[in-house]
């Protein structure tokens, strides 16, 4: 489907008033419009959010009693185990807790699931071995536990006190806990709704802070933890994929500038591994594509406990050692997925008759279930459907993982096999599941005819919101590092896209890059050339080199600085023919 262009009308009068009163440029007032911060004091609140902005973590549904659990078995000298996921939110909001509990002189430790043998969440039989170790223990989730029903009854059953803090969908049911933490917990209202399991671990442990400090104001020491504890939650924003908007975006801005200034000895070696310790300056894609996935990469090869120990170790030597393991892991988990990737796209190839099918679910023995997620994700945007891979067990099982795409209802669309699957969990955009590999079969059409039924993608469902349309002398160094000022850029508050019409090529495109995956071209439009880059999309190569006419490109303008010298270049998001480049008006 090609993917439908809409913008904003262009306002002169209106980019000149804002532009004028902010004293910025016509191109970062464009934006700031086209993202509804038309006035200029709605415009100055985004561009100038303060620390400060965050809500008092006590508006937030049921962190009180939680810190006064916890500063109260505290006080009793009792064990505090944290229970948190394996991926990245996870385990920084884990290490969130642990750092903060450790400055308190509590007894703490934590137990991080595993993720092929554990799965997802709390498990009974975790639970048992807790309670049989030390049944006085508090134990607290992180990042999971909303839905564990089930597993919250045995803790109750056991007399073990368990506090759940998560963000993840609630369902029907609510586990019966000694306290629930969520920002989104039925009869109450938070503030902000989009907080990730680090941020809510994060507003736990100031509440617990203020608890030990006056009772509103933390310690001159616990105020130094919250700073570098902004850094964690950072990073667990940003790698769980949650809206950078409001509060998110205010830890995100801030938690970028600790993590470089205040880092613990964990996250600085891997600063140092991922080659980021000498930027001057970090940015939201450095958490996205080199931090988030080393860190990541633990939890999906199954050894979690690796990445919190990383995060919470004392030992500088210990923590470059684990730096170190935890990057050949991720270049395991790389290699991994190329392999599995090319498995998938072979299956769907093979079978021409899932071509009318609006959805994709396959299987295959030697998947390793902790990548398949990522890599349904890539099939989905290859194929154009939502898609579910499955790793195949040698108990007659299959543990599956799943990515929608154009707004498929991927949670509904799985709770339609519901009695087919052993078991399944997840949201509108991502789900889990495990299922009978008998039933594979069955799942894959039964899917297949509820996506027939309730999905009926348009183009809007895959449109490319872009925020103006420009000249390419328009994009020049100053202007694009003003443009910096609207981030961190992640979900919900994207890097600034632009079009840009009647352009040409100033020379032949060529591929480039490992298998020639990549494009780079030179783009002139009334004698500006500015080098374009598009990355994962070499097949464009031939289809622009045959353009004889000029045409028009989507992209997102970036600064490259090589050996000290910064230049504008252009990613290429996407092209059309002048005749096909009429961009509907929003």
């Amino acid at each position: 489907m090609a993917r439908k262009w809409t913008f904003q009308p262009h306002d002169l009068s209106a980019i000149r008033r804002l532009s004028g009163n902010l004293r910025v440029s016509p191109l970062l007032a464009q934006v700031l419009i086209a993202r509804g911060k038309g006035s200029a004091d709605e415009a100055r609140r985004f561009l100038d959010a303060k620390l400060s902005d965050l809500h008092d973590p006590s508006l937030l549904p049921g962190v009180d009693r939680a810190a006064e659990h916890i500063v109260k078995a505290v006080q009793e000298k009792r064990r505090i185990t944290i229970y948190g996921d394996y991926d990245v939110d996870g385990v920084t909001g884990t290490s969130i807790l642990w750092h903060c509990l450790q400055l308190c002189g509590a007894t703490v430790d934590y137990y991080i699931p595993c993720r092929m043998e554990e799965g997802y969440g709390l498990n009974q039989a975790a639970i048992q071995q807790l309670w049989e170790e030390d049944p006085r223990r508090l134990l607290i989730s992180v990042d999971c536990g909303i839905a564990s029903v089930a597993e919250a009854r045995l803790a109750r059953e056991l007399g073990l006190e368990l506090i759940i803090t998560d963000h993840h969908h609630i369902g029907a049911t609510l586990p019966d806990a000694a306290v629930l933490v969520h920002p989104r917990l039925p009869g109450t209202e938070y503030p902000f709704g989009e907080l990730c399991g680090a941020g809510v671990a994060f507003k736990l442990a100031w509440a617990v802070c203020q608890r030990l400090g006056d009772g509103k104001k933390a310690s001159p020491r616990m105020r130094e933890f919250l700073k570098q504890a902004v850094g964690l939650a950072a990073v667990g924003t940003v790698a769980d994929v949650v809206p950078l908007q409001e509060e998110n975006r205010v830890i995100v801005r801030y938690g970028l500038q600790t993590l470089r200034e205040q880092s613990s000895l964990g996250m600085k070696s891997l600063l140092k591994i991922a080659e980021l310790s000498e930027k001057k300056e970090l940015k939201a894609d450095d958490i996205g594509f080199s931090l988030g996935p080393r860190i990541n990469a633990a939890g999906r090869l199954g050894q979690a406990r690796l990445a919190v120990e990383l995060l919470t170790t004392e030992n500088s030597e210990r923590a470059l050692k684990l730096a170190e393991y935890l990057n050949q892991l991720n270049d395991n988990r790389k290699t991994v997925e190329r392999r599995i990737l090319r498995d998938a796209k072979e299956m769907v190839e093979e079978n021409p008759a899932w071509e009318q099918h609006k959805t994709l679910v396959l299987a295959h023995h030697d998947w390793h279930p902790g990548v398949i997620g990522v890599v349904a994700s890539r099939v989905s945007e290859a194929f154009g459907k939502p898609t579910v891979l499955i790793a195949l067990k040698d108990d007659g099982t299959g543990q599956g993982s799943g990515r929608s795409w154009a707004g498929f209802d991927l949670y509904n669309g799985l709770a339609s096999c519901s009695e087919h699957l052993l078991t399944f969990g997840g949201h509108k955009a991502a789900a889990g599941l495990r299922v009978s590999a008998a039933k594979i079969d069955v799942v894959r059409e039964t899917l297949a005819a509820w996506a027939h039924q309730h999905f009926h993608p348009t183009p809007e469902d895959t449109e490319l919101r872009i925020d103006a349309e420009v000249l390419l002398s328009e994009v020049n160094l100053r202007a694009v590092e003003e443009l910096d000022r609207l981030g961190p850029f992640g979900q919900q508050n994207p890097v600034p896209r632009f079009t840009c019409s009647h352009v040409e090529l100033a020379e032949p495109p060529r591929t480039m890059g490992e298998g020639n995956r990549h494009l780079s071209a030179r783009i002139r439009q009334h004698g500006t050339v500015l080098r374009a880059v598009a990355f994962g999309r070499g097949e464009w190569v031939e289809e622009l080199a045959k353009q004889s006419s000029p045409f028009s490109i989507c992209f997102a303008p970036v600064i490259n600085t090589f050996q000290g010298f910064s230049k504008v270049e252009l990613h290429l998001i996407d092209w059309k023919p002048a005749a096909a480049a009429s961009a509907a008006i929003g």
